[in-house]
This record gives C-alpha cells, structure tokens and sequence, in this order.
C-alpha cells in the first residue's frame, strides 16, 4: 500500500497521472492495464443506479462494489470514496475507514472537503490511512453546479483549502471543475500532485467517469470527452441478438447441450 501511495506522489514530478472510475470486476480487469488510480467513485449512484444525486449512496453499497473492483486490481492504487455522513467526525470516520480497508483491502479513501474536515483528514493519515482530498466542486456539499475559483475571494479560499489539505498529509487532491487560472496555481503550489476533473491540463494528471468516457452514461458536460460510443455497439449487437431470436437462428445446435 505504502510503495503505491509513494509511487503516486513520484509521478507529480515525472508524467501525467492516469485515473479512471470502476464499480466492477470485468471494467477494472481492463482499466488496470492503463491507470494509476482507479476510483470507486460516489458517482456508482447516478452512473449506475440513476440516483439523483451521489448523496444517495449507501455506505454498504460502496463496499459491495469496491470488494468487486478489488478483485481485478493487480497494479492500479485502488482509492474509494466515502459516502456522504460516513466521516462528520474522526470517531466516526476512522470506524468507517477502518471497515473499507479491512474489506476491500484498498490502497486509499478519498474524502470531499467541506473547508472545515482537514483535521478529520489528519487525524486519518496519522493513523496511518492514506488520504485523497477534494476540492472545488464538490457534489456531496454543493447541491447546485458551477465552476469555482471564478472570483479573486474564491480563488484565496481554494488556494488556502488546497495547503490546509496537504499540510493534513493528503497524498493527492482532486480538483473538480477548477477555473484553468486556479488549478494551474495550485498545482504549481502544493508538492502532491492534484487530479483534474474538468480543471484544465494544467492537473498532474485527469479523472473521468469510465461511463462518461465509453458513451453509456448520457451525461456529457463540457469537461468530458466521450472516446467510444459504446451505446450504439451494444445497440447493433443487441438488434442482431433480437433478430436472431426472433428468426430461430439462435441457439444453433452447437449452442445446445
């Protein structure tokens, strides 16, 4: 666990750093052949559960999908987020904590900042849990969307979040949807490298939403870059399996036992 973290915190000086979401064993069997990081992402409840928001997702369910995802890692730093409530103090954050390490057998959790947790976050690394930050828009605390760090007064107060994070002992911060003046600041800043989600090139290295990424999610911001249409493959293969059904051509004999 401590050799990823490290090597994690290495990259910031070298090379972009690559991270992607999984919520199951078959994606991440795949992912781990190209990422440094993969997330179990909060994100499990509107990608694939189609909750209105991430607050929604229970804390068990978390667990159910990282187990899953943990089963295919052999290479990736595997980082988990934790739900909404589950850390709104330290006793109760490292119960929780404590539960995902011992069951998924993760490398790191990742925890929103609210500007008043670093010390929940301290408190966390000191007894030895690797922490990832998260800055900017943070979905767990702000309900309604907009990019930060667009005024000077916002820009100070990210500036101040990101340094209270790091001097907590985060070994990486998220920056969600940063303005590309203020990511590029913070990222020059801070010794850890910072993980760009609609923050500029700027970041040490760029997280997305697997879903978003392959074209099966429907969700498309201005930040996301859809690579594949995945949508319209499985739609081809699925009429063809329709068709196939439907005319008696499937199952053949050597389908059957």
């Amino acid at each position: 666990m401590k050799k990823k973290i490290f090597f994690i915190k290495k990259l910031k000086s070298k090379r972009k750093i690559v991270c992607l979401t999984a919520y199951s064993k078959p994606i991440t069997k795949i992912l781990d052949k190209h990422c440094d990081i993969i997330l179990v992402g909060d994100s499990v409840a509107t990608a694939f559960y189609g909750m209105k928001n991430t607050r929604l997702i229970s804390f068990e369910t978390i667990i159910n999908h990282s187990i899953s995802v943990s089963k295919a890692i052999k290479k990736s730093t595997l980082v988990i987020d934790m739900p909404f409530k589950t850390y709104r103090n330290y006793s109760l954050a490292k119960k929780n904590v404590k539960k995902i390490f011992k069951k998924t057998n993760c490398d790191a959790i990742k925890i929103e900042s609210n500007g008043k947790n670093s010390s929940i976050i301290s408190k966390l690394v000191k007894s030895g849990y690797p922490v990832m930050g998260h800055i900017g828009f943070t979905p767990q605390f702000k309900k309604k969307f907009q990019p930060q760090g667009m005024s000077l007064k916002d820009e100070k107060k990210l500036i101040v979040e990101s340094l209270k994070i790091e001097k907590a002992g985060a070994f990486s911060l998220v920056l969600e949807c940063v303005s590309e003046s203020v990511a590029k600041k913070i990222t020059k800043i801070l010794r850890i490298p910072t993980i760009g989600i609609g923050s500029s090139k700027f970041c040490d290295g760029q997280i997305l939403v697997t879903d978003d990424l392959i074209g099966i999610s429907g969700f498309y911001p201005k930040f996301v870059k859809k690579y594949l249409s995945l949508d319209n493959i499985l739609n081809k293969a699925i009429k063809r399996f329709k068709q196939d059904v439907i005319k008696n051509r499937f199952p053949k004999k050597i389908n059957a036992y």
